[in-house]
């Protein structure tokens, strides 16, 4: 592949907050710890120097593994590195999305496989390993049961189920099929379909099946894919799901934090609530709320606990305590020797949310990386757009925009009017002027007639732009389907479309390139073809 690169500011896709952070705006810094540059990673290294639940961690992914088809050395090794305290993960996270689900699901992983290298690149006396966090306890069914295959989608079709992570593949055969019969014939096509059926159909539960599957794909660079839906790390989380439920410690510092910036005109992303902790079992994930005799309830279950009685409970059975989406980053970074967590836009927004609430529990911030973002096309549509006098900075302005200064290049009449508005504007000073000795409070009108006539210049100098289009109309059409192939739906094609097209044409040198191409510290746009 071939690589182009442009400021994601330049693709109009992207929040003013993260713009914001990486342009280091002054008005941030506060919100985040260590920026993510190679002089904050030096100082991250020290920050996590004292991690000490590595020998745990290690047992826990050593079991999880254990039902893994294919062994690789690469990742049992980054396993066992985890005991020595000069190894670090780079970690990015995503919900359980069948068959990956859309494109920024391998890009995520990519962008924390190729950092993990540039690290060890920048600081050879450590490891670093890239490591996949899977959000097993979330109960979004409808956001992971489907994917696009070729602009089609395919769906997952069963009731949903307490965590997504718990659910089992059994129900999948025929979803398998259908995404598997889109994939057509090929050796690519039938490895990936191998790849799928071996992850879905084996009777596991979705977060074994997402972990077989990841495994497959990325095993070569030593990925570790981690279900944190465990007792024994649930084990170390305790004191913290104490204190937030007993004392709602998080909600004051992260609702504080959400004040500020607002106020300083950045938007957030997330919501704190008083209990930011789910009651979890195999059949249902609901809220756990405070009532006003001091009782606590989980909601739409006709459970309740007294003080004391939670307190047992989250000593017995913490396992059955499951953070939301605030709560769940402090639980990732206590539980890994973390440096950097890599996450989409607004991932990144709403971890500046939370900075505070990681100070109060003595847990280091990480560095926050945008993932990698890209287009994916070939040399075919790459030659189209240089053809049609665009660039790759250029098909990211709207359709319309796209058409009008493809005429205004192309044409062979002078479109604008503005020599001959400048003209009418001398004329109308004397106008004006002459209004004005005859009685001063005509000026007035006469701006009024001028305003007139100005707005009457600009809409026709459109009909003469929608007039010279017809004479441009081949290559208008040809703009418009060029955006449509790097647009699916008028979105980036990250946000969309499966890898499974690209997988089937680029087979395995598809992963090694993006892993090439992508460099995750200069916070660009990466268009390959």
């Amino acid at each position: 592949m071939k690589a182009s690169y442009i400021e994601y500011s330049d693709t109009q896709s992207f929040s003013k907050t993260l713009l914001a952070y990486l342009s280091k705006n002054e008005e941030l810094k506060a919100f985040y710890g260590n920026f993510p540059d190679l002089e904050g990673f030096k100082k991250q290294i020290e920050l996590k120097q004292d991690f000490q639940y590595r020998h745990i961690l290690v047992q826990e992914l050593q079991r999880q593994y254990e039902s893994i088809s294919s062994a690789s050395e690469t990742v049992a090794n980054n396993i066992a590195s985890l005991n020595d305290s000069k190894t670090f993960t780079v970690t990015t996270g995503h919900q359980l999305n069948i068959f990956t689900g859309p494109l920024y699901f391998i890009f995520k992983i990519v962008t924390a496989i190729r950092l993990s290298q540039d690290l060890k690149q920048a600081f050879p006396e450590y490891n670093f390993v890239p490591v996949y966090w899977m959000a097993t306890e979330d109960h979004d069914f409808e956001e992971i049961n489907n994917t696009k295959v070729y602009g089609k989608k395919i769906v997952w079709d069963v009731p949903a189920q307490s965590a997504t992570g718990r659910m089992s593949t059994t129900t999948m055969e025929q979803v398998v099929k259908q995404y598997c019969s889109m994939l057509g014939l090929s050796d690519n096509s039938s490895k990936l379909t191998e790849l799928v059926e071996n992850a879905y159909l084996k009777d596991r539960n979705l977060a074994d099946g997402t972990r077989e599957l990841a495994h497959a794909l990325f095993q070569e660079y030593g990925l570790l894919v981690i279900d944190a839906d465990k007792p024994n790390l649930k084990k170390l989380f305790a004191p913290i799901i104490k204190q937030d439920i007993l004392e709602e410690k998080s909600f004051q510092a992260i609702d504080k934090t959400s004040e500020e910036l607002e106020e300083r005109g950045f938007s957030t992303q997330v919501h704190s609530r008083e209990i930011n902790f789910f009651y979890l079992t195999y059949e249902f994930r609901e809220r756990i709320v405070k009532l006003d005799d001091g009782r606590y309830e989980i909601l739409h279950q006709q459970i309740y606990f007294t003080e004391e009685e939670l307190l047992n409970e989250i000593a017995e059975h913490p396992e059955r305590f499951s953070p939301n989406v605030v709560m769940r980053p402090l639980y990732e970074e206590l539980i890994l020797p973390n440096l950097a967590y890599i996450g989409g836009g607004a991932e990144i927004v709403y971890w500046l949310q939370l900075k505070r609430n990681f100070e109060q529990y003595q847990i280091p911030f990480p560095i926050l990386v945008p993932r990698n973002s890209a287009m994916i096309t070939d040399d075919q549509t790459a030659g189209k757009v240089f053809r049609l006098d665009l660039t790759f900075k250029s098909v990211f302005k709207p359709l319309n925009t796209l058409k009008n200064d493809y005429v205004k290049r192309h044409t062979k009449h002078r479109l604008n009017l503005r020599d001959e508005w400048m003209e009418l504007n001398s004329i109308f000073g004397k106008i004006k002027l002459r209004a004005h000795k005859i009685d001063p409070s005509l000026g007035p009108s006469t701006d009024a007639v001028k305003a007139r006539l100005k707005k009457a210049i600009n809409n026709l100098e459109k009909k003469l732009l929608k007039a010279d289009k017809k004479n441009h109309e081949d290559a208008l059409v040809q703009i418009e389907r060029l955006k449509d192939r790097l647009f699916p739906g008028g979105g980036l094609q990250e946000r969309s479309e499966n890898f499974a097209t690209l997988y089937i044409k680029y087979g395995d040198e598809f992963i090694p390139e993006l892993v090439k191409h992508f460099n995750p510290l200069d916070f660009k746009f990466s268009i390959l073809y």
